[in-house]
């Protein structure tokens, strides 16, 4: 005989903090942005002596802060919360269209490893530690150059890096984050759209010259190119033109934070 499992009051409970958990998730991820398009535009004014625009570089900055150990912890919570959410509850889809169901299993899944990934960061600050991305990054290329087929594996990565910058930029051309967020109507709204076109725009550029970067070093087997988001944004800070477009990626970063923010409020989760 079967049995058919019936929601619970207290399960209903449990999924409403889960989902809060996930919206403050969006918020650190937004904060973290923030962070990270302000590194960048330091570095586009000349400060050669900022942390790295990346995500350890945005978690140091948080860890620094007068209660940085409990913001620290609280945004480990919230993004391995978000994390979860993406590889569960987002991941599921009602779509009739096998391809599409399965399509929306990958991109949520991968968003999940990111949102983990970042967590990951997030833990070694945590406890007292510091990384470093970039370092972390030409560490474990330079160890795949020296194997075998380790240019064909990095050539992959950055493939896939060079895919998701593409995929970013192709959601803010196409304004494609609409659907992922309940748009307010009058000015509000209108500020939630800049901040999602010019925010998905300048994180795709981003991501994408990363992704050449990570084919560059492949195909020329030095592991120093690939160094991740902050060699990427640190690659376009040559004079006169390359300064310009960093300081106009840099504040797309910033608006990107900003539309994470506010996703954290208007998500649909």
């Amino acid at each position: 005989m079967s049995t058919v499992s019936v929601p619970t009051p207290r399960s209903g409970v449990r999924t409403r903090r889960f989902r809060r958990l996930a919206r403050l998730g969006f918020a650190v991820n937004g904060v973290v942005h923030l962070l990270i398009g302000g590194l960048s535009l330091r570095v586009a004014f000349g400060d050669e002596t900022t942390q790295e625009a990346d995500p350890s570089g945005a978690i140091a900055r948080l860890a620094e802060s007068p209660a940085g150990l409990v913001v620290v912890w609280a945004a480990l919570v919230a993004l391995v919360a978000l994390g979860l959410w993406q590889f569960t509850f987002q991941s599921r889809s009602s779509d009739p269209s096998r391809a599409k169901r399965w399509g929306r299993r990958i991109v949520e899944s991968g968003k999940g490893f990111a949102s983990l990934a970042l967590a990951g960061t997030t833990l070694v600050f945590a406890l007292g530690g510091s990384t470093s991305s970039s370092a972390t990054i030409r560490a474990i290329s330079t160890d795949l150059l020296a194997r075998p087929a380790g240019s064909i594996v990095l050539t992959i990565v950055g493939g896939i890096v060079l895919g998701s910058g593409i995929g970013f930029l192709a959601i803010g051309v196409r304004r494609g984050f609409r659907k992922l967020v309940r748009i307010p109507a009058g000015r509000r709204g209108l500020a939630v759209l800049i901040l999602g076109a010019a925010g998905y725009v300048s994180k795709g550029i981003a991501l994408g010259i990363a992704g050449g970067l990570f084919v560059v070093a492949a195909i020329t087997g030095d592991a120093r190119r690939a160094t991740g988001l902050d060699g990427a944004l640190r690659f376009l800070d040559v004079p006169p033109y390359g300064t310009i477009a960093l300081t106009a990626i840099g504040a797309g970063l910033v608006m990107y934070g900003g539309f994470l923010i506010a996703r954290a409020k208007l998500a649909k989760l």
